[in-house]
């Protein structure tokens, strides 16, 4: 998985794992790749169930603890036991790379339980869900966005809440990401002299994601697009918008010359 030109599961996958660990914990003390089906029907007490279940987890063989706190839910649905079991059965797919389970078993919770204490977790959960999937600029970015809509989703709700401070800084690493990914869909169309198409990306880049580390480039895109369409005037304010913000930059010193270099642009200089 990449964001951009870097993986945000290397930035922030520390904190992260911390975090659903703490409150795996919490969950628990305060009380697949498999299916539901895969595990036979064996009527058990919902103690035996829920520590058995626990115990895989503790020995990290998540495959079975999910499909074990799935049965806390299917065989006692109207415990206090089945609400814990799903958000621990969540966790357990999300550590075991499953993370379409995850999703579904958190929503199911909120669905049932949506103002239980635990429900900024199981946002957190989805979130996560989504953000593991997000893939290189490369591919198309449907995930990506369902990423960021959960993580802001996290964010309002609850925005003083343990995750809140993850969440703000993936969001903006998935932002650059989907920056990324304009960028990517306008250097192409540069490259194929489709100036208009590639306007479109570097100006959504600017007006939208002003804050990501690809602005920079952006502008000086816009310069170069606005020259090659022949609007040098436009070319020179996203030129010198790139000077004001962006000063030292390398970017700026390419629009520079860009624009001392075009015959148009250079005689509308000031003194010119």
């Amino acid at each position: 998985m990449c964001i951009a030109q870097s993986s945000p599961s290397l930035v922030s996958r520390t904190v992260t794992l911390a975090l659903i660990a703490a409150c795996a914990l919490s969950i628990s003390g305060c009380a697949r790749n498999k299916s539901k089906g895969d595990l036979p029907y064996v009527a058990r007490d919902v103690g035996t169930l829920y520590s058995a279940a626990k115990t895989r987890l503790d020995r990290h063989d998540y495959k079975v603890a999910a499909a074990l706190f799935d049965e806390v839910e299917r065989q006692h649905p109207y415990s206090i036991w089945a609400r814990r079991a799903q958000l621990l059965g969540a966790f357990a797919y999300y550590l075991d790379a499953d993370y379409e389970k995850s999703i579904a078993s958190a929503q199911r919770f909120l669905a049932v339980h949506p103002g239980n204490r635990d429900a900024a977790y199981a946002y957190y959960l989805i979130a996560l869900g989504y953000y593991e999937q997000i893939s290189d600029v490369t591919r198309d970015q449907k995930i990506t966005q369902q990423a960021l809509d959960a993580l802001g989703e996290l964010s309002r709700r609850y925005p003083n809440s343990r995750y809140a401070a993850d969440a703000r800084l993936k969001t903006d690493l998935v932002r650059d990401h989907l920056a990324g990914k304009e960028m990517e869909i306008g250097r192409f169309y540069e490259k194929r002299h489709e100036w208009l198409a590639a306007l479109m990306r570097f100006r959504h880049v600017v007006d939208d994601y002003q804050t990501t580390n690809h602005a920079p480039e952006a502008l000086m895109r816009l310069t170069e697009t606005y020259l090659a369409l022949g609007v040098p005037a436009e070319a020179k304010k996203a030129a010198a918008v790139l000077g004001a913000n962006y000063p030292g930059s390398d970017w700026y010193q390419r629009a520079y010359k860009l624009i001392e270099d075009h015959p148009a642009a250079a005689a509308a200089q000031p003194g010119a």
